[in-house]
This record gives C-alpha cells, sequence and structure tokens, in this order.
C-alpha cells in the first residue's frame, strides 16, 4: 500500500450486531496504513467510551453548527441520536496517503454513493435472522421493544446490500476476518490505483 499517493475508502456497513465494528478493528490492527474513521455523535457516552476513539461526543447544537457548516461528509439519525463523518478529517487522512475504513450506517453509505465519493462498499450479513436477534439479546442493551426495532431495521438495511460491492457473511469470525482482510489486499492492487508504480517501473524498463 505504500506506493500509492492517495488513500482507499473501504465503507463498512451491516446491521446492529453484525459485528462490523469488530470487523474494522481487526483491519486497522492488520493493515499499518489503514485508520478508522471515529464518528461524531450526539448519543451519550457510555461505560467504556473513549472520547476520540470510539467517536467525539458532541451536543445536538454542536452537531447542527456542523451540518450548517458543511463539515459532514455524511450523516445519519440512528435510533434517536445523530452520527456523522467530518469532512476535515477524512480528507486529512486521505491526503496523507492513508486508507481509511468507515464503519456507518446504510443512510451514510447511500450519501455517498449519491455524492461520487469514490469508495469500496462492504456489507457484513449476519449468518441468519435467527443468529441476529440471538447476538442481539446476548448483548442485553436494550429491552424486547428495542430488540424488535433493531430487527426490523436490519430487514430494511440487508434490503440495501444490493447497493454495496462486496456481501461478507458473518459466520465464523476468522473466516470472516479472512475474507474481509482478501478485499483489501485485492482493491490496493487494482490497476487503476498503481499506475503510476506500473508507470514508473515501465519508464525504468525502457531506459535499461
Amino acid at each position: 500500500m505504500e506506493h500509492r499517493k492517495k488513500g482507499i475508502i473501504f465503507v463498512v456497513s451491516g446491521p446492529s450486531g453484525s459485528g462490523k465494528s469488530t470487523l474494522c478493528r481487526q483491519m486497522v490492527r492488520w493493515f499499518p496504513n489503514l485508520r478508522f474513521s471515529i464518528s461524531h455523535t450526539t448519543r451519550p457516552i457510555r461505560r467504556g467510551d473513549q472520547e476520540g476513539k470510539d467517536y467525539f461526543f458532541i451536543s445536538d447544537e454542536q452537531f447542527q453548527r456542523m451540518i450548517d457548516q458543511g463539515a459532514f461528509w455524511e450523516w445519519a439519525m440512528i435510533y434517536g441520536y445523530r452520527y456523522g463523518t467530518s469532512r476535515k478529517m477524512l480528507e486529512g487522512l486521505l491526503a496523507e496517503g492513508c486508507d481509511v475504513i468507515l464503519d456507518i450506517d446504510g443512510q451514510g453509505a447511500r450519501q455517498l454513493r449519491e455524492k461520487k465519493i469514490p469508495a469500496v462498499f462492504i456489507f457484513v450479513l449476519p449468518p441468519s435472522m435467527a443468529e441476529l436477534e440471538r447476538r442481539l439479546s446476548r448483548r442485553k442493551t436494550e429491552g424486547s421493544e428495542g430488540l424488535h426495532e433493531r430487527l426490523g431495521k436490519a430487514r430494511a438495511e440487508m434490503e440495501e446490500a444490493r447497493g454495496y460491492d462486496y456481501l461478507v457473511v458473518n459466520d465464523e469470525l476468522k473466516k470472516t476476518q479472512e475474507n474481509l482482510k482478501s478485499i483489501l489486499r485485492a482493491e490496493a492492487c487494482r490497476k487503476e490505483r498503481m499506475t503510476d508504480v506500473w508507470e514508473s517501473i515501465l519508464k525504468e524498463a525502457q531506459r535499461t
């Protein structure tokens, strides 16, 4: 990845409980040039959350100001709270040549596609709805009403998976991690991303 002048945006979406956040964090550990995009959110900070690592926690007023200033590449309302990707932060990482992985909702991914933002779109699927329900129930972060809402949203989100470049089923974590790693590696070798390197080597070959 070190030869490319401009980084790649990887957009990872999937229903709550699909394991996409865990997968994204693992990719950052594996790829030295990959950075995790930290979203701004109006959600209250929870036990175990770290400011600037999990999210940037801001007020509704601050979030609205950022919207008005055009500071977000995308933003979405999710379960009553707003989440957004900072344009300044993302453009800065890309300009440095870093690849960036975004763990965002389907609403945000749709906004990026509508804006023609060049990105690789990856959707993480659960192995089944029954397994998804089991995972969400095990988390014990919401009651039966909240669980029902998340399952309903998951069905709607999976309809949107048609618009993504890759579909990854998270049935066995290690296998899923390897599948996602393969996608990131393959995208780095696309001809259009390697043109500068190829042309440089070709010029060198022509001089010898």
